[in-house]
């Protein structure tokens, strides 16, 4: 229940950067994750954690060889994040928007799966576009981008991206319910 209530505490604060009030649900993190084969991952990256409602299922989830790198801005969540003490986790205070270079400093080059929390439709354009662009280039091919939002509004940006190979899910047992964009790179 404190971690509920900090998370509100720090979603007033941050509301544009954060994009909800509320952390994921174990629904929608169950369903983010569903399909990813975790044997055969090695890279996996999560962008914007937040407090780790996401992260603590990866975590569960991991193979032994696998690492997994989180991309947080806000400080109270980056010391949130820290606090879990995994020996598999990366925790970096950088924007998303420097994944390829962040990867490249921890001789690391390509991700199997991304997982984004980021609020991609109240940032700033260019800033959404590097993102995904950065996502883009720095997945293996057959890797996937998972994005969860509260409305269809950013369908067509992920479009121009991924072209055709997006699927939709939708998880209504979230507060708010969401909409989760699966996205393959297929080159």
């Amino acid at each position: 229940m404190l971690s509920r209530i900090n998370f509100l505490k720090e979603a007033i604060k941050n509301l544009k950067t954060l994009g909800t009030i509320t952390p994921s649900s174990r629904f929608l993190s169950k369903k983010m994750l569903k399909g990813i084969n975790f044997s055969e991952a090695d890279v996996l990256v999560e962008l914007g954690p937040g407090n780790g409602a996401i992260t603590k299922y990866i975590l569960e989830k991991l193979s032994p060889k696998a690492i997994l790198i989180c991309f947080e801005i806000n400080d109270s969540f980056y010391n949130q994040l820290q606090d879990l003490q995994h020996p598999q986790l990366v925790i970096l205070k950088k924007s998303a928007e420097n994944i390829e270079e962040e990867l490249k400093k921890l001789k690391l080059h390509k991700a199997n799966h991304i997982i984004s929390s980021v609020p991609l439709t109240i940032i700033p354009d260019e800033i959404s576009a590097k993102i995904l662009q950065e996502s883009y280039k720095t997945l293996n091919i057959n890797g996937t981008f998972i994005q969860y939002q509260y409305s269809l509004t950013y369908f067509k940006k992920l479009k121009n991206v991924f072209k055709d190979s997006i699927s939709l899910g939708f998880e209504p047992l979230n507060i708010p319910p969401a909409f989760i964009y699966r996205c393959k790179k297929v080159e």
